[in-house]
């Protein structure tokens, strides 16, 4: 037997997710059914985390075990054969036989792309939050860095978590006038969220880049988000960005982290 650690990359626009479903289609469903076939039997990967319906991946780290025969050279290229041209396997080593892509994680990187379109992009709309209303980036880059460091992130995780500890490290949290996206003359700038941390809970990052972007329009002050770290779930107004402009980026699984 083999463990084998995939790197990944997909739009997450079409599934329900990650996870493996049974009525609807799943990032791991599909996953599993080529690797299945490559592998010549039954297979199923663990992921790093459980990406939602609509968020995509430049990065997902999936193992898992297999006796199949099927060089780990050559499995890049025979999954990408197979695979629909939405997922893409980007790159695949063998690992020690405890490898584990969930359990082993020393940090993820989130990014979040928003989008100022006071005439919405169709082209642009499955990928970024489109928004009618320009924030301003200094208030943003505030709201982001008084995030840094460790706190009880409880106020920020949605209805159906995980029974995991709220208390997380974010090593990174900075926003940054990103590259343009759109067609021809049309194509605006985006601004970019990236976070780095030990850990999130379900929505934490959605939620953080809702709050933020409320200081950043001018509807609350920043110390209005530095008190909402010391809050309870429930304790103030609080709602997930939307999923499409949510990206996990990378995972990481020694403690170097990225700047």
């Amino acid at each position: 037997m083999r463990t084998l650690k995939l790197t990944v990359a997909y739009d997450g626009t079409a599934y329900a997710g990650f996870q493996r479903q049974t009525r609807f289609p799943a990032i791991q469903n599909v996953l599993e059914e080529v690797l299945s076939r490559l592998c010549g039997e039954p297979v199923q990967v663990t992921g790093s985390g459980r990406t939602d319906a609509g968020v995509h991946a430049l990065g997902q780290v999936v193992s898992f075990t297999t006796a199949g025969r099927i060089p780990t050279e050559r499995l890049v290229r025979a999954l990408n054969a197979f695979l629909p041209g939405d997922i893409r396997a980007l790159a695949a080593e063998e690992t020690a036989p405890e490898f584990n892509a969930r359990k082993d994680i020393c940090w993820k990187e989130y990014r979040y792309v928003a989008q100022y379109t006071p005439v919405p992009d169709p082209f642009t709309r499955n990928y970024v939050w489109q928004l009618d209303e320009e924030p301003d980036l200094r208030r943003l880059q505030a709201a982001a860095a008084c995030l840094l460091g460790t706190h009880d992130f409880g106020g920020f995780q949605s209805t159906g978590s995980a029974p995991v500890s709220p208390v997380k490290t974010l090593f990174a949290s900075r926003w940054d006038a990103g590259g343009s996206v759109g067609v021809g003359s049309g194509r605006l700038p985006c601004l970019v969220y990236t976070v780095v941390g030990d850990g999130f809970v379900y929505h934490m990052v959605r939620n953080l880049v809702w709050s933020m972007l409320q200081v950043g329009l001018g509807r609350k002050p920043l110390i209005a988000l530095e008190e909402e770290l010391r809050l309870p779930r429930g304790a103030f107004e609080n709602r997930p960005a939307p999923a499409q402009g949510l990206y996990l980026a990378r995972v990481g699984y020694t403690p170097e982290r990225p700047e």
